[in-house]
C-alpha cells in the first residue's frame, strides 16, 4: 500500500497542551524515571555482587530490572522533553524505531514474567529437583527463547505499522509511538488491529494463563503443607511476582482488549502510564521490600563497604 501521509512528522499529544501543568506533569514523570532507574539498578547490583542470589530467581530477576530499564528509556526521555521544550513533533523514524525496542522489551517481558512463574512452581513443587531442572544452561536457553523471538515479533509488528497509510491525522493521542495510536490515525487500519489483537492474545494472554496455572499448582501444594511458618515462607517467594504479574497483565489485557469507548484514549494513556512507567518504577521496589534475601543482601553489600 503507498504511504498517503503529507508529512513527515507526528505529533504526540502527550497529557495536555495547558502549558501550566506541563511542569508539573515533567517533575512527575522525571522522578518516576529517576527512581525507576535507580531502583533497577540497585537490584541488577545487588543480584551480581551477592553471591547468595546467583540463583535462577535471581538470574530472571536481573533480566527483567534490564528490561524495565530499556522500557523506561525508550518512551520517557522523549516524553521529558516534549513537556520540557513543548515540541510535540517526533520524525516517522524516530517514532518506528521507539515503537521498535518499546515493543521489543514489551513482548521479553511477559514472556519473561511466566517463565518466573514457572520457576517458583519448580522452586516449590519440586524443590529437591530444582536446581537439575532450572540449571544455568536451561535458564540461558530460556531466556535465548525469549529474546531471539521478542526481537523478530518486534520487527514484524514495526514493519507491517510502517507499510500503514496515515491520512486520517497526524497526531498520536499517546505520550509516544504505540501500536494501537498509530492504527487509529491510519487511512485503514482494520489487517492490523486484528494484528494487534492476536499479538495480545498470544504474547499476552496465553502467558498469563501460564502463570496463572503455576500458580493454581503452588497454591494447592502450599495449602497442603502442615505448618504455619512452612506455608508463609512459600507464599513469601511468590507474592512479589504475583503482584508484578497482575498489575503488568492486568493493565496491558485491560487497555488492548476492552473495547473502544467514549473516553479511549484517555484510558489508554492512563493505563500506558502504568504498565510503561509506573510498573517498572515499581518492580524494584515490591522485589526489596517484599523479599528478604533482597534486603539481607543488600545489608551484607552495605556493611561489608563499611568495614
Amino acid at each position: 500500500m503507498e504511504n498517503q501521509t503529507s508529512t513527515k512528522d507526528f505529533q504526540i499529544l502527550a497529557f495536555s497542551t495547558n502549558e501550566e501543568i506541563q511542569p508539573i506533569l515533567f517533575v512527575f514523570f522525571f522522578f518516576i524515571y529517576l527512581i525507576g532507574l535507580l531502583g533497577n539498578v540497585i537490584i541488577i547490583t545487588v543480584t551480581c555482587a551477592d553471591a547468595h542470589l546467583h540463583t535462577p530467581m535471581y538470574f530472571f530477576l536481573c533480566n527483567l530490572s534490564l528490561i524495565d530499564i530499556f522500557y523506561t528509556t525508550t518512551t520517557l526521555p522523549k516524553l521529558l522533553d516534549i513537556l520540557l521544550t513543548g515540541n510535540q513533533l517526533i520524525s516517522f523514524v524516530e517514532c518506528f524505531t521507539q515503537m521498535f525496542f518499546f515493543t521489543f522489551v514489551g513482548s521479553i517481558e511477559v514472556v519473561l514474567l511466566s517463565s518466573m512463574a514457572y520457576d517458583r512452581y519448580v522452586a516449590i513443587c519440586n524443590p529437591l529437583q530444582y536446581h537439575l531442572i532450572m540449571n544455568t544452561k536451561k535458564c540461558v536457553l530460556i531466556l535465548v527463547g525469549i529474546w531471539i523471538p521478542g526481537c523478530l515479533n518486534s520487527g514484524m509488528v514495526t514493519l507491517l505499522a510502517s507499510k500503514l497509510s496515515f491520512c486520517h491525522s497526524n497526531k498520536i493521542q499517546q505520550f509516544f509511538c504505540n501500536v494501537k495510536a498509530l492504527a487509529q490515525v491510519a487511512c485503514s487500519s482494520t489487517e492490523f488491529d486484528i494484528i494487534i489483537y492476536i499479538e495480545v492474545l498470544c504474547l499476552g494472554l496465553c502467558p498469563l494463563l501460564i502463570s496463572f496455572a503455576s500458580y493454581l499448582k503452588i497454591i494447592k501444594i502450599v495449602v497442603s503443607i502442615g505448618t504455619t511458618s512452612g506455608r508463609r515462607k512459600a507464599f513469601s517467594t511468590c507474592t512479589s511476582h504475583l503482584t508484578v504479574l497482575i498489575l503488568f497483565y492486568g493493565t496491558i489485557l485491560f487497555m488492548y482488549m476492552r473495547p473502544t469507548s467514549q473516553y479511549s484514549d484517555e484510558l489508554d494513556q492512563a493505563f500506558s502510564v502504568l504498565y510503561a512507567a509506573v510498573a517498572p518504577m515499581l518492580n524494584p521496589l515490591i522485589y526489596s521490600l517484599r523479599n528478604k534475601e533482597v534486603k539481607d543482601a543488600m545489608i551484607r553489600i552495605i556493611s561489608f563497604k563499611n568495614k
